[in-house]
Order: C-alpha cells, then structure tokens, then sequence
C-alpha cells in the first residue's frame, strides 16, 4: 500500500506530550478474563472493517491494517489465535460488555466519558479531529463552513469533537451521521456534504489511497489519543496485552509494523 503522508500528525504529535508508558489497574481477585483467553485459545477483536489505515478489508476482502498486525503479533506472543470480528460502531461498548469481543481495537480514541466503562491501555498512537474538503472547495478554515453541511461518522470521536466546539457546530447547516468513514467520503466526492470531520490517520490514508481531490484543512478540532478498550473489571487481560506491546516496543517490532503503515515509527510505546 502506499505510505501515508504524516507532516501534519507529526505537528500533531509535536504539540503533545510525550506518554511515557500506559496505565496499569491490579487485576481484582477473580479476575479471569487472562485464563479466559488462554483456555479458549482465542483473541476476539472488535473493530469497524472500514476504517484504513487501522484496520479494513483489503481487495481480497482480508480485515488487514495497522492494528489488526500489532494484534496479531500479540496474540501470537500470547499463543493464541486473534479472530478479528466486526461490528456496528455505533454499539461498540455493548458488543464488548456482552461477552461478543474481548476487546475495542480500532483506532480507538482515549475520552473521559468512555473511561467511566472501559478499561483502557495506551495510549499507543497520537491523531487529531480534521476537516477534509474537496480540493476546489472555497473552504480553508473553519468559519468557512458557517451555514454548510458536514458529515461524520455515527458513534466516533469525531461527534465528541464536534459537540466540544459549539460554536462552530451552531455554525454548520446541518450534521450528517454516516455509518462508515468511507461512505462519508464517498458522499463528500459527490457533494452530499461539504466537508467531513474525521481523524487525521483515515484523511491521510484515504487521500493516498483513493487518488481523490481532497485535501485537509490546517485549523483542526483538537488532538487526541488512540487506546484499547477492554471490559470494566479485565485488568489481568488488558494488563498483559499491555506488556506484550511494551516488549514489542523494546525488541523493534513495533517500529517495524509503524513504519510499514506510516513510513516512518510515529508510535508512542514506551516513549
């Protein structure tokens, strides 16, 4: 695939701070989501299958990317199999707390609200919330967009984002909630919307890979976090697939996988 470009998440990266390692939680007696896992032999990841460079279908309809390669490597160390399970992101939380994944692995952005139900490890990856317009658009900032329609995808950070900039929002003619990102993207390509707030990773990703005329504004809405979302009380699992990146991070397999997606190692393991 083609390298994505990174200039403007490297200025992302630049303005935060650094993580230096993620949080870990005691696992509470009784907490068996580690056996579970190793007695099953299985890893099941939940993830939207639209959302390049993290994790997509290939043209041989493969569940490929950036964090499906980084799990697999886990689930290998771990000497289990990943199963890699798709699902409706605007429900992501209850297909996790109902037992049908293990885990919210998929570009999945660090917030407050979602830290009150999930355990979280990371963060691994920086992003930001960006505005993509078509090319020839008239608009270069964000008041630009005052009275214009933008899209998003239902259920994603992006909402946050946006809900977080009130103004801008009360700005906007109207909001459209997409399922998917590439859906949105292709409505931007026929004027259904004219612009699409979206994460910094899938706007780079998709303007390499799809060749469209698009391109991405400088003004953003705020830099945020990629983590893992496992269930409330699994402190034993998270914990351990915690570890297992930090050792990847340490023997150079993480800043190989990076630099395979990104070009370059952008990663913020053990950094």
């Amino acid at each position: 695939m083609k390298r994505i470009g990174i200039s403007l998440l490297c200025l992302i990266m630049a303005a935060g701070a650094v993580f230096a390692g993620g949080k870990k939680d005691a696992a509470p007696a009784g907490d068996t989501s580690l056996e579970n896992i190793l007695n099953k032999k299985r890893f099941v990841l939940g993830l939207d299958d639209s959302f390049p460079p993290m994790g997509f279908r290939d043209e041989n309809n493969q569940i490929v990317g950036y964090d499906i390669d980084l799990a697999k490597e886990v689930a290998s160390r771990l000497g289990v199999t990943l199963v890699t399970q798709p699902i409706d992101w605007n429900a992501k939380e209850q297909e996790l707390a109902t037992g049908e994944i293990d885990c919210i692995w998929n570009g999945f952005t660090i917030t407050e609200e979602r830290k009150q139900v999930l355990t979280y490890i990371g963060p691994y990856l920086k992003n930001a919330q960006v505005v993509i317009v078509k090319s020839a658009s008239p608009v270069n900032t964000l008041s630009d967009l005052q009275g214009k329609i933008a899209g998003l995808q239902a259920g994603s950070s992006s909402v946050d984002a946006l809900d977080e900039a009130p103004a801008f929002k009360a700005s906007l003619k109207e909001v459209i909630e997409y399922k998917d990102y590439l859906t949105a993207l292709m409505d931007l390509d026929v004027g259904g919307a004219d612009a699409i707030i979206i994460d910094l990773v899938v706007a780079n990703d998709n303007i390499q890979r799809s060749g469209k005329s698009f391109r991405i504004l400088e003004e953003t809405l705020g830099a945020e976090e990629f983590g893992i979302g496992f269930r409330k009380n699994d402190h034993a699992l998270s914990n351990k697939v915690w570890e297992t990146l930090e050792a990847m991070a340490k023997d150079g397999t993480v800043a190989k996988i990076t630099a395979k997606w990104f070009g370059s190692d952008i990663s913020i393991i053990g950094k």
